[in-house]
């Protein structure tokens, strides 16, 4: 069965959750009262949209459609329902509110997102993840040595750097040493992707559900460190069975040279200060966190300044003052260390963010629509919480976990800080168990395209399925006292 198989057959279960999940009589906008729509044909109509835009975000790669497109057109078909169905019993109001307080929600992610994106991409430009792949290349490491240094380099990266970039970066690293080992580097990239999900799966900033999770304060940022434990064994079992694969044997030695640009470390400085100030705006003036991120985007764009204005001209060694954003002087800055800030944000993931936009508007124009109230109680109460958390994760390895975490968001179960813990576990490292199930994994495909595919990674299935139910155990195991509800 090909991927596009996999997913299209549990289309049916993606929407069942969303039906589950959606926010039913009460929106999240001011306690609107909501009529029950979900037996008018217009939301039905509304229903069929979103699985016809959801189907073509799963033929991406097929269609070669970008996925943004669909589920914003979708979104504004949606909304248009929702608002006509309000209007039809005399409501005016109620659409306008609840579709504002999704736009709210989304400004949020989007800035912070932007912000993140801008850090990463400068600390590309200016050539720090590169220096790092040299020095892990150029070290003569053997293949088992690669094999454990490149987990957990993306265990670790990954709550900071998110869990796309780190996978890239570290499969680069494998692709070069294994050559044409196709066997080693297979074997090596599952467990990158898996451990890069994993430790995304800890930290705020690792992932998007996690980021959710924050802003919408279900889980405080010291919290998240709760599953550090559960994160560790989730990649590490899976690891271990993997390591028995990979031979000791030395590769050639690779010699890869890669510079760091002037001002490399202030901008890995500056990041960690924009983090630190996110952080400190939530936790301790009680403000979004965004708004310490684009303060640091604001700081990186004084830096940039700084690098243009001390940019030294190959004809006389003079600066170069007003004259950095010009055409050649634009080129002429670059080549002595200088960078365009605005180039960085260019290179956002806008595909991406623009996905956010449309996914997050759709879920939430089902939820003004009531859909099935019954199958909250079906998901929460009938399947109980945890069975149902562990559920989402499952579900996340066969479509994408962010508007799965963002109906739970939505719908707001009633459940203590161990079950909204878990369920930011498992919607993060369920992924893992199909190379389709996160962007890591995709990504990763495309990067090693014919050597790490969906079938490689589907033989050891199985050892990452088993990492997945430990990581369950060891929360509740270490975290039995966030549980104070019996399960």
């Amino acid at each position: 069965m090909n991927p596009a198989t996999s997913r299209r057959s549990t289309l049916q279960w993606f929407t069942l959750l969303l039906l589950c999940l959606s926010p039913g009589i009460v929106s999240a906008a001011g306690n609107i009262e909501q009529p029950d729509f979900t037996g008018h044909w217009a939301a039905w109509l509304a229903l069929g949209l979103f699985v016809f835009a959801y189907m073509l975000v799963i033929g991406e790669e097929f269609l070669h459609l970008r996925k943004s497109k669909p589920t914003m057109v979708a979104a504004g078909l949606i909304w248009t329902i929702v608002a006509l169905v309000f209007i039809s019993t005399g409501d005016t109001h109620s659409a306008e509110q609840i579709m504002k307080h999704n736009l709210e929600e989304f400004g949020e992610l989007f800035l912070f997102l932007l912000a993140a994106m801008t850090y990463i991409n400068t600390m590309e430009e200016r050539g720090v993840f590169d220096s790092l792949r040299a020095w892990l290349v150029n070290r003569g490491f053997s293949l088992r040595t690669i094999f454990w240094i490149t987990g957990l380099l993306a265990f670790f990266i990954s709550p900071i750097a998110d869990n796309l970039t780190t996978a890239l970066l570290m499969a680069t690293v494998i692709m070069a040493v294994g050559g044409s080992n196709h066997r080693f580097v297979a074997v090596a990239c599952i467990s990158v992707v898996v451990a890069a999900n994993a430790g995304g799966a800890f930290s705020p900033f690792g992932d998007i559900t996690t980021l959710m999770v924050w802003q919408k304060g279900m889980v405080q940022f010291e919290e998240f460190f709760a599953l550090f434990i559960p994160s560790v064994v989730n990649w590490i079992v899976p690891a271990v069975i993997l390591s028995f694969t990979v031979p000791s044997e030395k590769p050639e030695a690779c010699e890869e040279e890669a510079i760091l640009k002037r001002g490399a470390f202030i901008v890995v400085g500056l990041f960690v200060v924009t983090i630190a100030m996110a952080v400190s705006a939530h936790n301790f003036l009680h403000l979004p966190p965004v708004l310490g991120m684009m303060t640091g985007l604001g700081l990186l764009k004084f830096f940039d300044y700084y690098l243009q204005q001390t940019a030294y001209s190959r004809a006389n060694g003079e600066p170069l003052r007003g004259t950095a954003l010009e055409l050649e002087g634009q080129e002429l800055a670059e080549a002595h260390g200088s960078f365009n800030v605005f180039k960085s944000m260019q290179r956002a993931e806008w595909d991406t963010l623009m996905f956010f936009y449309g996914i997050i508007l759709c879920v939430g124009g089902l939820g003004a629509l009531g859909y099935l109230a019954i199958g909250s109680q079906l998901m929460y109460v009938d399947l109980g919480v945890t069975n149902a958390n562990i559920l989402i994760g499952l579900l996340s390895a066969v479509i994408d976990n962010i508007p799965v975490m963002f109906a739970v968001l939505a719908m707001q179960p009633s459940m203590d800080q161990g079950q909204w813990l878990l369920v930011t576990l498992t919607a993060g490292v369920g992924g893992s168990l199909l190379s389709i199930g996160s962007a890591a994994g995709v990504a990763v495909m495309g990067q090693a395209r014919g050597i790490y595919t969906f079938f490689a990674h589907l033989k050891w299935a199985w050892a990452i399925a088993l990492g997945y139910a430990a990581s369950i155990w060891a929360h509740f195991l270490v975290n039995s006292r966030l549980f104070t509800v019996p399960q």
